[in-house]
């Protein structure tokens, strides 16, 4: 028989804990989330948050709407990522995503409103498969 700790005893696997209620600095208002610098684990400024989007039923934010590119607002382009690829880094109090700007280049850009990902679910299964992440209707 395998030396399996008892379930009772088995420590959650990090993505399984939960932030512990109490804590203030786990919950943030969307409209502070808006307007977030998004960055490269260099440190590199990527774009910023411009628009969530959130599952009408699970209430979840499945994805982020970042502007990236142009000057003062002109000529910028707006990707909708999965919210699962963004991390938060409270030192740099932005959000962390790991990809080139290469890779940012070809990823399918849409509109600044977002355009509801709900009648184009062709889309939604693209844009998971693109960021390599898990769609936030199978978490």
């Amino acid at each position: 028989m395998a030396d399996h700790p008892h379930p009772a005893e088995r420590q959650p696997h990090p993505a399984e804990r939960q932030p512990h209620p109490a804590d203030p600095r786990s919950l943030i208002a969307s409209d502070r989330v808006i307007g977030t610098d998004v960055r490269r684990p260099d440190g590199s400024k990527v774009g910023r948050i411009e628009r969530l989007m959130l599952d009408k039923v699970s209430g979840r934010v499945a994805y982020a709407v970042m502007s990236f590119g142009g000057f003062l607002g002109l000529g910028e382009d707006f990707y909708t990522l999965p919210w699962t690829v963004l991390r938060f880094a409270p030192e740099q109090d932005a959000y962390m995503l790991d990809i080139t700007e290469e890779q940012l280049r070809a990823a399918p850009a849409r509109t600044p409103e977002g355009t509801d990902p709900a009648e184009d679910g062709a889309w939604e299964e693209q844009i998971h498969r693109y960021y390599d992440a898990a769609p936030y209707w199978g978490i």
